[in-house]
């Protein structure tokens, strides 16, 4: 098993480039077993996620080949629909075969999936929405064991709750669905949008992009498609909150500014200069303290609870006191012990946590608890006094692609060693 260990304390300068976004490749990975194929993908990135969503895809028999960054997907066979437990338990996103499974075999048993111990978030979304297009199932042994008597059927499904991974799930169902599927209180984030526009270009009728209903008009079969993944929004808010911690100042490429709606304020109002173009971000952090701002995750276009642990970070090194409530997931704060133990002042009180911020914190071993936990503690080791080790770092290969050799090029002491 691998840790990280930075030597803190050294300002940041040059060029990143934005990878793909994990969050949208893994449900455009997904669709291509609605269709045969071929499909091309493209602006793909190499993690941890994308390799066990491929081999998924394996197991069900369909064939794969990487170039670089493109991925060519032929769905032909289809020959397994069991997503087996060794494979599902180390990523969430594993159900969303479901959906895709049902619409093309009409059968699917998915074990009931894993990954960040973040809280509950429990697929019941995505079973209550998929009973609402015909399908029957029960809990056997761990694993959801799914069917439909010929195809699914059309129908209104309603979230309590705007789920991602739940809107995206009853998306590729309802595209071979017989009839109208009416999806409200869909989630608007930009990669539900970016499986809309592939699932368009294989056939798909799909209404109400970026809106809170979605209506899919059901078609007999889909072909194969060629798609882009959009860059990742959470590794560009992570390397913008890297250079205000640790200094300097970076340019982002191969970003889109616009699927960050929420950070660049919080950040210039913390005092960093953020300059947007195209499909390019500048950040500079200039001499003096940072100032402490409150942050509310909140559904897209709101703050990312995906950013939430990361700006937490730099916000014990800012002057004045931060209040950070998180709204969306109930357990995600398991790395304000952590960034105690590297000299942060934070307190929970139910949702929130009360940051004093103390103007340094000091290099210290810590532990990763999950994804964007993993990605916090490297924050903070880049701006901390002295050598942060961060171990299990097996959670950052999860989202991030190369994220110690991108940070090594702008100037960062960072390294991997075996623990």
């Amino acid at each position: 098993m691998d840790k990280i260990v930075i030597e803190g304390g050294r300002p940041l300068h040059g060029e990143i480039a934005i990878s793909g976004a994990k969050n949208a490749a893994l449900p455009l990975i997904t669709a291509t077993i609605l269709a045969p194929g071929p499909h091309v993908l493209h602006n793909v990135p190499d993690l941890r996620d994308t390799r066990t969503m491929l081999a998924l895809l394996e197991s069900f028999g369909i064939t794969w080949k990487r170039d670089g960054e493109t991925l060519t997907i032929d769905a032909s066979n289809l020959d397994n629909v069991e997503a087996s437990y060794e494979l599902v338990k180390t990523m969430r996103a594993s159900v969303l075969v479901l959906g895709p499974l049902l619409a093309r075999a009409g059968r699917a048993r998915v074990s009931l999936p894993g990954g960040c111990a973040i809280g509950a978030r429990p697929i019941n979304f995505h079973l209550q929405g998929l009973s609402q297009l015909g399908i029957q199932y029960e809990l056997d042994q761990g694993y959801v064991d799914a069917g439909i008597k010929g195809r699914l059927q059309g129908g209104t499904v309603y979230f309590d709750i705007p789920s991602v991974t739940g809107t995206e799930n009853i998306l590729m169902a309802a595209t071979l669905a017989n009839g109208t599927t009416v999806i409200k209180n869909a989630a608007k984030e930009p990669e539900v949008g970016n499986l809309i526009d592939m699932l368009v270009s294989m056939g798909a009728r799909i209404k109400g992009r970026d809106s809170e209903t979605i209506v899919v008009e059901g078609v007999k079969k889909l072909k194969g498609a060629k798609a882009t993944i959009i860059p990742d929004r959470i590794e560009t808010g992570t390397f913008l909150i890297a250079a205000g911690a640790a200094g300097g100042e970076l340019t982002l490429t191969h970003c889109n500014p616009k699927l960050l709606p929420a950070l660049p304020e919080k950040l210039r109002a913390a005092g960093l200069v953020i300059k947007e173009e195209k499909n390019r971000m500048h950040v500079l952090r200039k001499k003096g303290a940072l100032r402490s701002v409150d942050v509310k995750t909140m559904p897209y276009p709101g703050f990312a609870t995906d950013l939430q642990a990361q700006i937490m970070a730099l916000m014990t090194m800012a002057d004045g006191l931060s209040v950070i409530t998180e709204t969306i997931f109930e357990n995600r704060f398991m790395h304000v012990a952590e960034l105690r133990r590297m000299g942060a002042d934070i307190r929970i009180d139910g949702h929130s946590a009360i940051v004093t911020g103390t103007g340094k914190l000091s290099g210290a071993p810590v532990m990763a608890t999950d994804l964007r936990a993993s990605a916090s503690l490297v924050v903070a080791g880049l701006a901390a006094e002295g050598v942060t080790e961060i171990s299990r770092v097996y959670h950052l290969d999860r989202g991030y692609d190369d994220l110690v050799g991108k940070l090594s090029m702008v100037g960062a002491r960072i390294r991997r060693e075996k623990e």
